[in-house]
């Protein structure tokens, strides 16, 4: 219960950088890492909040050490460094994850996101994904949960950056009821080589 206000706390001060009114429910986290295991390797994490969906991969056998948490809410950060000192926990925008080392040079086998993204600008979008896949193995896939009927990213958008989504399954019980999506390299290229320009178009919907 006390998780449960201050989230909806955090969520009165910035409800579009929150984007939900409390936190993922425990059906969410374990579709969201249905997938993962400790075979996966290091795994970030986008947008953790409160930590539901740390604590299902935490459970699922993903060493703390193992975990990159990135988070921009300063609320929230704190409360994560302080219930997984071993993971690392930062405090920044997503959008900027390309410019740091998470795992001392070696590449993630995850990402599992709890971001808005329907809430932000493409280009912000394109950062955010960019830099995901620069960090993970060429077959590593990012896990990102939606309140809407579709993909949080366009199918324009994913054309754009040669990826793919999957609807991997949904739960009623959360509020409000979710999806999960799966999203992958076309073509399981590293991300390196694939060249992007900050002055290409965009597409939009």
């Amino acid at each position: 219960m006390a998780e449960a206000l201050g989230f909806f706390q955090v969520w009165l001060k910035n409800p579009l950088r929150v984007a939900a009114i409390a936190p993922s429910s425990r059906s969410l986290a374990n579709l969201i890492t249905s997938e993962i295991s400790h075979n996966t390797g290091p795994v970030i994490e986008l947008g953790p909040g409160t930590g539901a969906f740390t604590r299902a991969l935490i459970a699922r056998g993903v060493r703390q050490e193992d975990l990159a948490l990135i988070e921009f809410g300063s609320e929230f950060a704190a409360a994560l460094h302080f219930h997984y000192p071993r993971a690392r926990t930062l405090w920044m925008d997503a959008a900027r994850l390309r410019a740091v080392d998470l795992f001392d040079g070696r590449a993630a086998g995850a990402v599992v996101s709890g971001l808005p993204l329907l809430s932000m600008p493409p280009r912000k979008v394109i950062s955010i994904l960019t830099g995901a896949f620069r960090k993970m193995e060429p077959d590593g896939a990012l896990y990102q949960f939606t309140y809407g009927p579709r993909c949080p990213v366009s199918l324009r958008l994913l054309d754009h950056l040669g990826l793919e989504a999957e609807r991997i399954g949904g739960t009623l019980a959360n509020l409000p009821p979710a999806a999960v999506y799966r999203i992958r390299r076309r073509h399981p290229i590293p991300f390196h080589f694939v060249r992007f320009s900050s002055r290409q178009h965009v597409p939009v919907e």
